[in-house]
């Protein structure tokens, strides 16, 4: 399962972007998230290509940046010509801070601040997703106040239960995020919005769930967002000029998992598309949609050092388990323990030989941090370089100084040159923001 640009060099290391992943780990140490910009810059022009090939009205494909953010990503997605959608003022100040467009930016999040909607309109973002009719009084009271008028979109939510792990399903009725649609919530805020001071509604969005390995939860999520649409028209004489679909796609974390390719995706909600409008007698809106994971995941790998090997008896089949311990885990990559998430590993440095032997990988934490249960590595000791594939999306973002552990280095590869994007926190930067009380200090 190589990805990208990886391969088995001559020497039989795993390569990516022309970088030897043996020489990665020596040069900057590890663990080490390994991002191939080449494929991250593929993935975008791809997904916009086949989109705009497709659909008989405008684009716009919008990086959900909470997957992964650093200065460097948004500054190719923004040279790649996408949007970006941000879900905090922490992710709107990066986006900001390498010149995103505002106009591109789309501001997200179930409960923004005061503050962060005070710096998103100070800042000109294109579009506030609004969550609820909460916020949406107190952007239009904020908008006001500034004599702007805040174009938004509603999040709506349209009952669809997607068929993915329970913790990252966002569609269905019983949701923080989103309004009811068939309730009449959804309506009601519609209705609200077009009276409010300041608010500009440009249209409805939606988000079904992520790592989705079928197209059924989107098309079922587009007959009843299209219809609503049409209720909209008919109940307030309002249409609106835009339809965001959000994410969700999947990706290959295990060689069975078989997800759309762009293609088939593009083509499958298109066609969708198209029967919704003819069906609801809907002019064809602007169509906005927010890939995250699709776009880099597999653009990611993560390199380990290999500590020790333990063999443990066990009442199972084959009656032993070796645990192999790496100089990292659930700090570095929480989605094991948060969300049963599965990977696929290889001996870096010996990445040509075949891998027949059953480890678990375990991460060194005070947890029970097992980053791969019973996974085939073949011949696995003290010092060698193990790379977990598919680590591009939420594990840097997730990633957390838990046991006073440090977040690792990111670097970029492509052509054989790696820059570091994200410095190697420091033992003193587990310190800089603590404060030590006078009454304490001679302790």
């Amino acid at each position: 399962m190589l990805l990208g640009t990886q391969r088995v060099n001559d020497a039989g290391h795993l390569e990516i972007g022309g970088c030897d992943t043996v020489e990665l780990a020596k040069t900057f140490g590890t663990p080490l998230y390994v991002v191939d910009e080449a494929l991250v810059r593929e993935n975008c022009r791809k997904y916009t290509e086949v989109f705009g090939k497709r659909y008989k009205g405008d684009v716009r494909i919008s990086y959900a940046s909470k997957a992964f953010l650093v200065q460097a990503i948004a500054a190719v997605v923004n040279e790649e010509g996408l949007d970006i959608d941000v879900a905090s003022g922490g992710e709107l100040y990066t986006a900001l801070s390498v010149g995103f467009p505002p106009e591109n930016i789309l501001y997200h999040g179930n409960y923004k601040s005061d503050e962060e909607i005070e710096l998103g309109i100070a800042k000109g973002v294109g579009r506030f997703v609004v969550d609820n009719p909460h916020e949406l009084r107190r952007l239009s009271r904020i908008a006001t106040g500034h004599g702007i008028v805040q174009p938004i979109l509603i999040r709506v939510t349209p009952g669809i239960d997607p068929h993915t792990h329970r913790r990252i399903r966002t569609g269905q009725e019983d949701s923080k995020f989103g309004i009811n649609v068939s309730d009449g919530s959804a309506l009601e805020a519609i209705k609200e919005a077009l009276t409010l001071p300041g608010i500009d509604l440009r249209g409805i969005h939606c988000h079904v769930g992520s790592q989705l390995l079928d197209t059924q939860s989107h098309t079922d999520a587009i007959d009843v967002m299209v219809e609503f649409l049409a209720t909209v028209k008919s109940e307030t004489g309002k249409s609106l000029p835009e339809l965001d679909l959000g994410g969700g796609l999947g990706v290959r974390y295990l060689e069975h998992h078989e997800p759309p390719s762009y293609e088939a995706f593009a083509e499958t909600l298109c066609a969708a598309l198209d029967a919704a409008f003819e069906k609801y007698g809907i002019e064809t809106p602007a169509l906005l949609l927010e890939p995250g994971r699709s776009l880099v995941a597999e653009a990611g790998t993560t390199l380990y050092t290999v500590g020790q090997a333990k063999k443990v008896n066990i009442v199972e089949e084959p009656g032993t388990r070796t645990y192999v311990a790496v100089d990292g885990g659930m700090s570095d990559n929480p989605r094991p323990q948060l969300y049963d998430a599965v990977y696929r590993c290889l001996v870096a440095n010996r990445a040509d030989q075949p891998r027949d032997q059953i480890v678990t990988v375990a991460g060194k934490h005070c947890e029970t941090d097992i980053l791969i249960w019973n996974t085939p590595t073949g011949v696995i000791g003290e010092g060698d370089v193990l790379a977990v594939q598919t680590t591009g999306a939420y594990n840097h973002a997730m990633a957390s100084n838990y046991n006073r552990f440090r977040r690792p280095a990111v670097v970029f590869v492509q052509n054989g040159h790696a820059d570091v994007v994200y410095e190697r926190e420091t033992l003193d930067d587990l310190l800089r923001q603590d404060r030590m009380p006078a009454r304490l200090q001679s302790s």
